[in-house]
């Protein structure tokens, strides 16, 4: 068997059963969650980025229990999954990682305001028209995921005109049901506080290679790279290429969903995926 490369997934991956594994696997990290976000976020993971994040994160983590805490070779995570890896690969501390969590997540939404939002763009050329429709319509590339899938993120009233050309393109466009232009300039507000945080967050050498998904490249500087992933793109089709140029030959993804497992699939050819 060749490396592997553990994977964490973000925000859009909570399953029902998620909840049921943690409480089994982890009941001591369902209790932390449950005092940092002040209530359980599972019952209520599918009202928005206030719970939902906590609650993946932590079944995240709980499914990398469930296989042994398997370290790989690397690790990488998707957006809110890239705290999770941090916390897998032993650089950061769960109930820092968690609290990290909920600032961010509350950070973001007070960020959105509700003049933002995001489009996915999905079918065969969306990452090749991608960048020409966000910026004729004054939108941001929000998460490279595969060589099929896209999503811009910007002003909401930019993204019915976007969605039509892409339409006219012939690939499929829809309005994703969030608060907020995550991962975009619109995202601007939420730094200085998240960074304020961050500096005072100990951050120890991870155990493994852990790849940031800003830069498609390992982690170098964490806390720099956490901030700029509030208003930067997650360029996850480019961080799989590059693990797979680094050695990678194996994919486990260990959190909830299967959605990770399929982008991978989509971008990769000659590798072995597994799920948790």
């Amino acid at each position: 068997m060749g490396p592997t490369a553990i994977l964490f997934p973000g925000q859009g991956s909570q399953t029902p059963e998620m909840r049921a594994i943690v409480a089994e696997v982890r009941p001591e990290l369902l209790s932390v969650a449950c005092e940092v976000v002040g209530e359980d976020p599972f019952p209520r993971a599918e009202e928005g980025t206030r719970f939902a994040q906590p609650a993946i994160f932590c079944a995240s983590l709980a499914g990398w229990s469930a296989l042994g805490e398997p370290s790989g070779e690397f690790m990488a995570g998707h957006s809110l999954g890239e705290l999770a890896a941090l916390v897998a690969a032993g650089s950061l501390g769960e109930r820092d990682g968690l609290e990290l969590v909920a600032l961010r997540e509350r950070l973001m939404q007070e960020a959105g305001g509700g003049d933002g939002g995001m489009l996915a763009l999905l079918g065969t050329g969306a990452a090749d028209q991608a960048v020409a429709l966000a910026d004729a319509h004054g939108l941001a590339i929000a998460n490279d995921n595969s060589p099929q899938q896209v999503v811009l993120s910007g002003p909401r009233d930019a993204l019915p005109g976007a969605a039509a050309v892409a339409r006219e393109l012939g690939l499929r466009a829809i309005e994703l049901p969030v608060t907020g232009a995550f991962h975009s300039p619109m995202m601007a507000s939420a730094v200085p506080e998240f960074a304020a945080a961050l500096e005072r967050t100990r951050f120890e050498a991870p155990r493994v290679t852990v790849m940031s998904a800003v830069t498609a490249a390992p982690f170098d500087d964490i806390p720099k790279r956490l901030v700029e992933a509030l208003t930067m793109p997650v360029r996850w089709r480019e961080t799989m290429l590059a693990l797979q140029d680094l050695g990678a030959e194996r994919f486990v993804e260990v959190g909830p969903g299967r959605v990770l497992t399929g982008l991978v699939k989509r971008t990769l050819k000659d590798v072995e995926l597994a799920h948790a």
